[in-house]
């Protein structure tokens, strides 16, 4: 019994120590453009039945009932870290390249590997090749190229995407078109604020912006991280908490343990 003690105070505190790790990421991404906080979650272990009073259950002629054995749990184990999708706050920035999303949407942009990726991150630059780019040089797509000749765009909330040419003519460039999931928790994280589909999130929904539940693209503008520090310290601190109280669970078995030798040897 004691081992078992000792196993599922363990198992607690590998469960903290995994916790503590989620929530520093959290807090060390609290600037992050677009960043989502995740959440670890936790599952109870298998559950062992033992006798209530293990001497008389084992005497000859003693009927076992379902009320002389009681269920002991085994510990915990980490089961999940979900992304926490909720809307950051919209900053202004004053920069023609820097788009926010206000509702549901990703931006879609292609990797150097020609796969899809997406992102709330709307801090975009322009290329060598008049590309509109990330900060990690992943295009947008579909996207615009811009030329020497064009002063200033506009991007409507729609994703219209209109030039001004230096000599006052105005063209339209292309629009701009973002994806939405079934699940966005069931996005992989992939790093560089880009995520990608897998088979929990669903295949993407393609459409435009402010359209059939699709949220707006605002120029100018750039979503913060949705990272709440008082929360992340409260929750650190009870992860911390906890720790110390499973870790003190092994010093108390262990002084069970001990005693018990004692007896033993007097």
């Amino acid at each position: 019994m004691s081992t078992r003690a000792l196993r599922t105070a363990a198992s607690g505190m590998y469960a903290q120590q995994i916790n503590i790790e989620v929530i520093s990421n959290n807090i060390a991404n609290i600037n992050t453009t677009s960043f989502k906080k995740n959440k670890a979650e936790f599952q109870d272990l298998m559950y062992q039945e033992v006798h209530v009073n293990p001497l008389t259950s084992s005497a000859p002629g003693v009927e076992e009932t379902s009320t002389s054995k009681i269920q002991i749990g085994n510990g915990v184990k980490p089961a999940a870290s979900t992304k926490i999708f909720t809307q950051g706050d919209i900053t202004p920035t004053n920069n023609q390249l820097d788009l926010a999303i206000q509702g549901e949407g990703f931006f879609q942009v292609r990797k150097s590997d020609g796969t899809i990726a997406y992102t709330r991150d709307g801090s975009f630059k322009v290329n060598a090749d008049g590309k509109i780019v990330t900060s990690g040089g992943n295009e947008l797509d579909p996207g615009f190229t811009l030329t020497s000749d064009i002063s200033s765009i506009a991007i409507g909330q729609d994703g219209t995407v209109t030039a001004h040419q230096g000599n006052g003519s105005v063209v339209q460039l292309g629009s701009i078109e973002i994806a939405r999931f079934m699940n966005n928790g069931g996005l992989v994280a992939l790093g560089d604020n880009l995520y990608a589909e897998s088979p929990a999130s669903g295949q993407p929904i393609i459409g435009t912006p402010g359209q059939e539940g699709f949220g707006e693209i605002h120029q100018g503008y750039l979503e913060a991280s949705n990272v709440d520090i008082v929360e992340e310290m409260i929750a650190m601190i009870a992860a911390q908490r906890a720790y110390e109280i499973n870790s003190k669970t092994v010093q108390t078995v262990e002084n069970m343990m001990t005693m018990a030798n004692n007896l033993k040897r007097s």
